[in-house]
């Protein structure tokens, strides 16, 4: 008994200093210069029933520095939900840059839009309500989007991040890069059995699994595995 209370103690203690590191990156390095549209944005995201379907802003930020050091002009969004990466990638990029934003549910999207709009970065963004496999199959059937597109962000169904990804090596550049979000989900890709899986996370840890399994493995691209956020997968498209 005393050793097995040890071990729980020991892992208590292994949680709290992690959330204890988390808030202190939040609190120094991602708070303090995150600009007021994201802010508000974030705020208003925060007492949405669905809120954790929200970008994580230590990786917004990181996707921020991205978005500079590619010189990213036109770039794809598959999952706006309300904005915040959106909002991000539309303050960053150039006046006459462009995203196109792909979401089922407009009303999610609504919520961020009048934040977007005092911003002044609306005009960068079509917003394409759809699903987004037959939107990306819209994309790649104008000869001229493929390979013309720098950068893409991935937070959908991640049952179909695999699907995504085989379309977006065609419509991204040599070069460019697309960030798939979630794929440590929780944290319960470490874990060796679906049955040690928290009921919330069953239904995408086994995809989730895949597709870090197929994007370890496919030659395409370059790759690098993050924790930030939820994990964030990298992939520079090589070829």
């Amino acid at each position: 008994m005393g050793n097995s209370t040890e071990h729980e103690e020991k892992e208590i203690r292994g949680l709290l200093q992690s959330d204890a590191l988390y808030n202190y990156v939040l609190e120094t390095s991602v708070y303090p210069r995150e600009i007021e549209p994201l802010k508000e944005l974030r705020d208003i995201t925060a007492q949405h029933s669905e809120a954790w379907m929200g970008t994580a802003p230590d990786a917004g930020q990181f996707i921020t520095m991205m978005l500079k050091l590619l010189n990213a002009k036109n770039t794809i969004e598959v999952g706006v939900y309300t904005g915040y990466s959106l909002l991000l990638t539309a303050l960053t990029i150039p006046e006459d840059g462009k995203i196109t934003a792909i979401d089922l549910n407009r009303e999610y999207y609504d919520i961020g839009l009048p934040i977007i709009k005092k911003a002044g970065v609306e005009h960068k963004i079509d917003f394409i309500e759809s699903k987004a496999l037959s939107a990306l199959d819209r994309l790649l059937n104008d000869k001229e989007k493929e390979g013309s597109f720098d950068y893409a962000f991935v937070d959908a169904d991640k049952g179909n991040y695999w699907n995504y990804h085989e379309r977006l090596m065609k419509l991204l550049k040599v070069g460019g890069v697309v960030i798939y979000d979630n794929t440590l989900w929780g944290g319960t890709v470490a874990l060796s059995c679906e049955e040690e899986v928290p009921e919330i996370y069953k239904s995408n840890w086994k995809p989730i699994l895949e597709l870090n399994k197929l994007l370890a493995e496919d030659p395409r691209v370059q790759l690098s595995h993050v924790p930030l956020g939820d994990g964030i997968t990298i992939c520079r498209r090589i070829y």
